[in-house]
């Protein structure tokens, strides 16, 4: 079968750029599609390619005419749920192949793509029901009944046969099929930073609940740690990429298999530098897993901030305090680790509470301050919690940094305040 793989172009919009002609706010970052890498990597007895819209958006149409695809595969996040459905269209307008979606919109509102141009669509990881769907279709032409998976039938709710997840869903055997972007290889490059940096898999899920966060979908809140041989394999796939970004939503949660990782890394003689996401209080219980790591590159961290008012924090489920957060960012450059600190500001912000975050920021010298608006993404409890609040619903706006609630402030006061505090931390940091 001949099975082309789809990552969306660019497409969120900005309330900010098209109201007030702020452009201070966009943040781009492109990433290599590894989700698509890894669901080809699995299907290793078909005929695959990847089709990277953020890096050629006009790629469409030639590539569903040369490569004839049989079945056409998108994934996409929230703010691409509405071009996942055009791309769906064009598909069946100009080839009529089997049209199969996921990702982690799908996996949080999955009938959102109940709809005729989409024939089915994957709840949660993808790596082993996506193959048992293309087996069946083959084998008996109707892919009805693969758990994680439901056949679409517009007009009605999706019946989705239950998936229990666990490490097979993983498919660690198999490693995500890098060379299908290797063409597109020099373009993965974190901009701010001037880095070229690769992707490599160390767990799916989280274990935490925070209520703004999507991930829970994905593994029906279970943490699926990869093989600690698996990461290291696909380190050296990425061959000269000199920076590995590890995806995971926590990379350090298992303390034991941190430094069994670790470990794994320096006695295969991994010359190479490595951004990973660190909770602060795993950074101040265990500073030693810090030192360690350091000594086998690790260069920055990502640290889930949120927020630096406790109450808003325990409102987030977040699970830190933060007293904590002065401790970590301390011992973190002590050790000359750098971080990347992600901040979420609130529709509810005043003028004290943006100058608080601030001078917070400055203060603290966190090398690569990232901030985006509090955000109720379709399927998690603050959608929930906040769904008579929300005044925008078109999805393309749902960027994380437009804020689709009434603000506190008025809108342009908002903005502007959030312009100005981004463009005052977007200097070339040192990390």
């Amino acid at each position: 079968m001949n099975i082309l793989l789809v990552n969306p172009p660019n497409c969120g919009r900005s309330v900010p750029e098209e109201q007030y002609g702020m452009d201070s706010i966009r943040q781009i970052f492109r990433g290599e599609p590894l989700a698509l890498e890894a669901l080809a990597g699995n299907l290793t007895d078909h005929a695959v390619r990847i089709l990277d819209l953020k890096v050629t958006p006009d790629g469409l149409d030639d590539a569903l005419a040369q490569f004839q695809p049989d079945l056409v595969g998108i994934t996409g996040m929230t703010c691409e749920a509405n071009a996942i459905v055009r791309i769906a269209g064009q598909v069946k307008a100009q080839r009529n192949a089997l049209v199969v979606v996921g990702g982690i919109h799908a996996s949080n509102d999955p009938d959102f793509f109940n709809v005729p141009a989409i024939d089915y669509v994957v709840v949660g990881l993808g790596k082993a029901s996506f193959r048992d769907l293309i087996g069946q279709i083959l084998a008996t032409g109707n892919g009805g009944g693969i758990p994680g998976v439901a056949g679409t039938d517009p007009g009605k709710r999706l019946q989705i046969t239950p998936r229990v997840y666990d490490a097979t869903d993983l498919v660690p055997e198999r490693p995500p099929a890098y060379d299908l972007v290797a063409a597109n290889r020099h373009q993965y490059r974190l901009e701010t930073l001037g880095l070229s940096m690769g992707f490599a898999i160390t767990a799916f899920g989280c274990p935490h609940r925070c209520n703004f966060c999507c991930i829970e979908a994905l593994t029906d809140g279970r943490y699926l740690p990869y093989p600690v041989e698996a990461v290291v394999r696909d380190i050296r796939l990425l061959g000269d990429v000199p920076v590995i970004r590890f995806v995971d939503a926590n990379t350090f949660q298992d303390v034991a298999r941190a430094q069994a990782l670790c470990r794994g890394i320096a006695e295969a003689g991994i010359q190479k530098q490595f951004f990973a996401d660190v909770r602060a209080d795993m950074v101040v219980r265990h500073p030693d897993v810090m030192r360690e790591w350091k000594q086998v590159g690790l260069r920055a961290v990502i640290v889930g901030f949120e927020e630096i008012d406790q109450l808003r924090l325990t409102e987030m489920g977040k699970g830190c305090r933060a007293d904590d957060y002065r401790r970590a960012i301390d011992i973190l450059h002590e050790l000359g680790i750098a971080i990347v600190g992600d901040f979420i500001i609130s529709p509810d912000y005043s003028e004290h509470d943006f100058a608080a975050l601030r001078r917070y920021i400055r203060e603290t010298a966190i090398e690569l301050p990232i901030l985006s608006v509090l955000t109720p993404l379709p399927g998690t409890p603050l959608y929930r919690t906040m769904a008579d609040r929300i005044v925008i619903h078109d999805l393309d706006f749902y960027t994380l940094t437009n804020a689709v609630v009434r603000t506190r402030l008025p809108e342009k006061d908002f903005y502007g305040l959030y312009a100005e505090l981004t463009k005052a931390f977007h200097r070339k940091p040192a990390v």
